[in-house]
């Protein structure tokens, strides 16, 4: 599914992702330098212009990072401008139950199998395609449907069948504040639904994926085949930073 990850670092387990935010190349290079695999541009939460996601697409993948974006809003234009910058993926957020994730997922797909229009961008070098392109294109790019609503969590088995999903990436802290227990605490309950959708996508022979804010989480998401986990974003490894240097002049 993601193209460096553990066998890249001579590990096994999830392939290991960060959120970008802000539009920093340095962010991405860092890193590709330190071993993550994949980043996810968060355009759902971030403040990423579109051009400069464009130029970052083509420079993670020469990073030799996998490249998901997380569009804003699951509607055709945010789909289809992700796909056409030549990112593997997207993630598409607040998907409310098994209709809107079938015609949502269906814009990630070229027809017959969804409905993904047709231009010539970067994913088609920028050229004419040649035979067996489309459906080439249909199986390299993946499309992740977020679980974070009680109406996707309802539906989630029919939604893992679809022929236009390839994934369910799980969103801890909506489908908790959505579930009525408010802030995300990874508790029993929270536990269950993930193990739900686990045993979802693995029936579904589907990939499944979860951010990770710690320990707990990250070692449930190991023991139960997770394909991808964010562990980290630009922002919060900004302030890790800084906060590391102010520890080190505190002792001085």
């Amino acid at each position: 599914m993601v193209k460096r990850t553990r066998k890249a670092r001579g590990k096994s387990g999830p392939a290991i992702a960060f959120w970008l935010e802000y539009p920093s190349l340095p962010a991405c290079e860092i890193a590709a330098l330190v071993g993550y695999d994949a980043v996810i541009f968060d355009h759902e939460h971030g403040v990423l212009p579109r051009g400069d996601v464009d130029n970052l697409a083509f420079a993670c993948k020469r990073l030799g990072l996998t490249t998901f974006s997380r569009v804003a809003t699951a509607d055709r234009l945010e789909i289809q401008h992700a796909l056409d910058s030549g990112v593997d993926g997207v993630i598409l957020p607040q998907i409310a139950d098994l209709a809107h994730a079938k015609a949502a997922t269906a814009l990630a797909k070229y027809p017959p199998r969804g409905s993904r229009g047709v231009g010539y961008s970067r994913a088609m070098g920028y050229g004419g395609t040649g035979p067996g392109f489309f459906e080439a294109e249909n199986r390299r790019t993946l499309c992740y449907a977020m679980i974070e609503t009680p109406g996707a969590l309802a539906d989630v088995e029919a939604i893992a069948r679809l022929d236009t999903v390839d994934g369910l990436f799980i969103g801890p802290a909506d489908l908790s504040m959505t579930r009525g227990r408010g802030p995300f605490k990874a508790t029993a309950k929270d536990l269950a639904d993930f193990a739900r959708v686990a045993a979802v996508a693995a029936a579904s022979r589907k990939a499944w994926a979860i951010p990770a804010p710690g320990a707990k989480v990250f070692d449930f998401a190991r023991r139960h085949g997770a394909a991808l986990v964010t562990v980290s974003d630009d922002l919060s490894a900004l302030r890790a930073g800084f906060t590391q240097g102010l520890a080190v002049a505190s002792k001085g």
